[in-house]
């Protein structure tokens, strides 16, 4: 029993220093809707992680988490006019990862930088407060898989998007933290 054990916890121990991808609900677990046009792939690995924000209500399940990247991929399909939801992946309070448009495929996050970065949106309004800390390291855990996966350089540079861009997001309070986080 003593040597399951111990084997567990090495194995845990690798996976967290490979950089283990967290669990990723897929669009189709989601629910989302086909694009309307064919998705444009990238060339490769990608030299920008940028943190964004909903600038909503937060949510800290799955079924209400998951009503609000529907409502993400509607609004950004119905009243903007996208082929698809703008975010690569969108993340709950409760440490859930939606796929948005997922790894390998440009997105509508951060005008100017869609082809060389991924967006990762936090579900909620952070100017006054921090995301819960479940959903800090889920973020934290897709951008070392993404890495680890050759997905994200490994030089790669994390920006909140207010940094390429007039926003207020990520939020101030959160935008202040993420410049804490290594590759800022």
């Amino acid at each position: 029993m003593v040597g399951a054990i111990l084997v567990a916890f090495v194995c845990l121990q690798v996976s967290l220093v490979l950089g283990a991808c967290p669990h990723i609900i897929t669009r189709a677990q989601w629910g989302a809707r086909h694009p309307t046009s064919t998705p444009t792939h990238l060339a490769g690995a990608v030299h920008y992680a940028f943190i964004h924000h909903s600038a909503g209500a937060e949510c800290h399940d799955r079924a209400s988490c998951q009503a609000q990247v529907k409502g993400f991929q509607n609004y950004h399909m119905d009243t903007h006019g996208w082929s698809d939801i703008g975010y690569t992946f969108i993340i709950g309070g409760d440490g859930s990862v939606f796929e948005g448009r997922g790894w390998n495929v440009v997105g509508a996050h951060t005008l100017g930088y869609n082809s060389v970065g991924y967006g990762f949106c936090f579900i909620g309004t952070f100017t006054s407060h921090l995301p819960t800390a479940a959903a800090q390291q889920a973020v934290k855990d897709l951008i070392a898989c993404g890495v680890t996966e050759g997905k994200i350089q490994h030089n790669y540079v994390l920006r909140g998007h207010r940094d390429v861009g007039s926003t207020e997001c990520p939020g101030t309070a959160f935008w202040h933290h993420i410049k804490t986080w290594p590759h800022y």
